[in-house]
């Protein structure tokens, strides 16, 4: 454990930004790391407003995987506190962040998740972009200064393991939740729906 840690730091070390890295770097992680996640509703929207019931049922899935494995992620905050580099000391924080568990990342948690799901349920196009959405934001992360390498592995495992307990389950009880949403979705719209602005 004390190798891996080392091993994780050390990584940490190698990708965090430094006192001389240009201000035009900084700003760029800054914008991946922090705004890239917004895309997730947007393209889940998107998803559901412009697919019918398959591409409606794959954007549930991709959300309940999601969240589901957000609420994880603070099981394991809860059970096992792992400081953020700046809390050690170690390296620079280009951003403000809250002092709390770093293991694993939110941001990438988030992503992956879609992205898995994604290209599980057929959206090889869309998956792929959130792939490397995934893998930019991972960077940002440590590069900023909030994250340790690891954090990025322990988010996807977190989100494989999510996709996998949710899949079985899906099959089972997806569609029926898809019908129900849907339902409700028209009522909520049925006056923009019954306009044209909105898709059935």
């Amino acid at each position: 454990m004390d190798s891996l840690e080392s091993f994780n730091r050390s990584l940490f070390l190698t990708l965090n930004g430094r006192e001389d890295t240009p201000a035009w770097l900084i700003s760029t992680a800054v914008v991946v790391g922090d705004f890239l996640i917004y895309l997730v509703p947007v393209i889940l929207a998107w998803i559901w407003l412009t697919g019918g019931f398959r591409q409606r049922n794959l954007a549930l899935k991709t959300f309940a995987v999601v969240m589901l494995a957000v609420g994880v992620n603070q099981l394991i905050a809860l059970v096992w506190q792992h400081a953020r580099p700046f809390v050690l000391g170690l390296g620079h924080a280009w951003i403000e962040h809250q002092p709390d568990s770093s293991f694993p990342s939110d941001h990438v948690t988030v992503l992956s998740g879609v992205g898995l799901t994604l290209l599980l349920g057929g959206a090889a196009g869309l998956a792929g972009f959130m792939l490397v959405c995934t893998v930019l934001v991972a960077w940002a992360r440590v590069f900023l200064g909030v994250h340790f390498p690891l954090d990025m592995l322990g988010a996807v495992c977190v989100s494989g393991v999510t996709l996998a307990l949710v899949t079985p389950l899906w099959h089972r009880f997806g569609a029926l939740l898809t019908n129900a949403s849907e339902t409700l979705y028209r009522r909520v719209f049925a006056w923009p729906i019954s306009n044209g602005w909105m898709p059935r």
